[in-house]
């Protein structure tokens, strides 16, 4: 291959990469009892798994959860606290009464900056833990 064409080539392929969609920014959380506040003894646990685009502001989610010691009451993202503090409800989780739960929600500017600067939790409320189950702050 001459060096003309291996240069066009990967040109191209540059210029291909470069064209596709933003790429969103991964985040994570890890839910456990004693990451309530206050803490409970609860065995359950669940990861949520979030994709955050800043160009779009839209907030995805994946939460898989398991052991909690009855049914789903609700779900949200709460904030802005940080690590052992609580917050107001950010944004609801809808039919989070089986796992996993997926959805998607359009931020606001304040909500976005709360969210990127570590300010939201995961939380799992139940008829036994109505301030919350299982919790895990959203992190990079």
């Amino acid at each position: 291959m001459s060096n003309k064409i291996m240069l066009a080539t990967l040109a191209l392929g540059a210029a291909v990469a470069f064209a596709g969609p933003a790429f969103a920014d991964k985040m994570k959380a890890t839910l456990d009892g004693k990451s309530e506040v206050p803490p409970n003894t609860s065995a359950a646990s669940g990861t949520a798994d979030i994709d955050y685009d800043p160009a779009s502001k839209k907030l995805s989610w994946k939460v898989t959860y398991s052991g909690l010691s009855g049914p789903t009451t609700a779900a949200h993202f709460h904030g802005p606290a940080e690590a052992g503090k609580n917050g107001g409800v950010a944004v609801p989780i809808p039919n989070a009464g089986s796992s996993p739960v997926e959805g998607s929600a359009t931020l606001t500017d304040a909500q976005a900056a709360d969210l990127t600067g570590g300010k939201y939790y995961v939380n799992i409320h139940t008829a036994a833990n109505p301030g919350g189950e299982i919790r895990g702050q959203v992190m990079k």
